[in-house]
């Protein structure tokens, strides 16, 4: 089992909704808002003990946990609270569809980060290995070869920014970023690491007095 999420609640003013907070689920991954539900102090002390969404329902007045019944959990990873102290972001991530339609989100066209979508699919190739798959055949390759189509599609990408159309520069840089993906991946890595260090050197720097 899980270690119990930690979070500090002591800020969440639970007088503003009667008791309830409400829970903003997030992709962990692409960022892609999921749904919306409410947390009274006994879901959200279920959520941070399971590391399983949980929330309160108004209408049937009981608690409930996202995929009970479906077995489409919500595991959650992170969670952050607003301004006001009465709206939580849930970052978690999602095992099946979260809508009850069937569907990834509860808001259908809810933009989210597609190359956070192409790194979980490379990452569920590389442990699933299925047969036919480009992907799997560049994993069963290993580093040595995926860092070479690498360096093959910089090259491509390169020339075709001095010397071919916007189509072919697209082209190129499209398959560029798949197989740094891929090569992240084969090095125990991730996009989501690679922006991390992105993210660092563009963080504000300690204020100096003059």
């Amino acid at each position: 089992m899980s270690e119990p999420l930690a979070f500090d609640a002591g800020g969440i003013d639970w007088n503003k909704q009667q008791g309830l907070v409400a829970a903003v689920v997030q992709d962990a991954t692409t960022l892609r808002v999921l749904m919306l539900g409410w947390m009274d102090r006994d879901a959200l002390a279920h959520t941070l003990a399971t590391r399983q969404a949980t929330f309160f329902s108004r209408t049937r007045g009981r608690r409930w946990t996202k995929g009970e019944t479906s077995g489409n959990v919500l595991e959650v990873v992170d969670l952050r609270l607003d301004c006001d102290g009465d709206t939580l972001l849930v970052l978690a991530h999602p095992r099946g569809p979260t809508c009850h339609l069937d569907r990834a989100s509860c808001f259908p066209d809810a933009p989210g980060a597609f190359l956070g979508e192409l790194d979980a699919l490379i990452a569920r190739r590389e442990a699933e290995r299925p047969a036919g798959s480009y992907t799997t055949r560049l994993f069963d390759a290993g580093v040595r070869r995926i860092a070479q189509k690498v360096g093959e599609e910089g090259v491509e990408t390169a020339l075709a920014a001095v010397a071919q159309d916007e189509a072919a520069l697209l082209g190129e840089s499209a398959d560029l970023l798949y197989h740094l993906t891929v090569l992240l991946r084969a090095r125990g890595l991730s996009l989501d690491d690679a922006v991390d260090v992105l993210r660092a050197r563009h963080a504000p720097g300690p204020v100096v007095a003059s």
